[in-house]
C-alpha cells in the first residue's frame, strides 16, 4: 500500500521522537517500504552542524544507522533553507512531493493556546500534503 514513508526529523530533538520513529519503522516494515528521513537546516552554523554539508552527513549517518538496526531500506534528504523558522513547512511539503512520499509520519505536541495563533508543522503538512499523514502525539 505504501512505498515510501517520509519521517521529518529535527536532529536536535531526536530523543523526543522515539514513539513516532517506532511507528514509522513498524509501518515501513509492514509495507516493505523505504523509510526516508527529511531534515531542514539553515545556512548559518548551529550547535548541531557548522555547515549544511555537515548537517547532511549527520542526517545520512542517522538514516544509515537506523537502517542497519531495523533492516529497512533507509535514505535521507537534507533541505537547506535561508530561514528554517519560516520556511520549514513549505520546505517539507516540497520534499514530500519531490521524493514521492505516500505516507508521512510526524511527531507532534499536545495542543496549547499558541496553536490557535501558529499552527504546528504537523497540522500544516496534514492540511496541504497529497500524501497520507500520521501525526503521533
Amino acid at each position: 500500500m505504501y512505498r515510501k514513508v517520509i519521517f521529518p526529523v529535527d536532529l536536535s530533538h531526536i530523543d523526543q521522537l522515539d514513539k513516532a520513529l517506532k511507528i514509522a519503522t513498524d509501518l515501513a516494515q509492514h509495507f516493505q517500504a523505504e523509510l526516508c528521513f527529511v531534515g531542514v537546516t539553515g545556512t548559518a552554523p548551529s550547535a548541531l552542524a557548522h555547515t549544511p554539508t555537515e548537517y547532511t552527513q549527520r542526517l545520512e549517518k542517522f538514516a544509515q544507522d537506523h537502517g542497519g538496526a531495523s533492516g529497512l531500506n533507509t535514505s535521507a534528504k537534507a533541505c537547506v533553507s535561508s530561514d528554517p523558522a519560516v520556511d520549514t513547512d513549505k520546505t517539507l511539503l516540497q520534499a514530500i512531493r519531490d521524493l514521492g512520499g505516500d505516507l508521512v509520519v510526524m511527531q507532534t505536541h499536545a495542543p496549547s493556546a499558541v496553536d490557535y495563533v501558529w499552527a504546528g508543522h504537523g497540522d500544516t503538512i496534514a492540511a496541504h500534503s497529497e500524501a497520507s499523514v500520521f501525526l503521533v502525539r
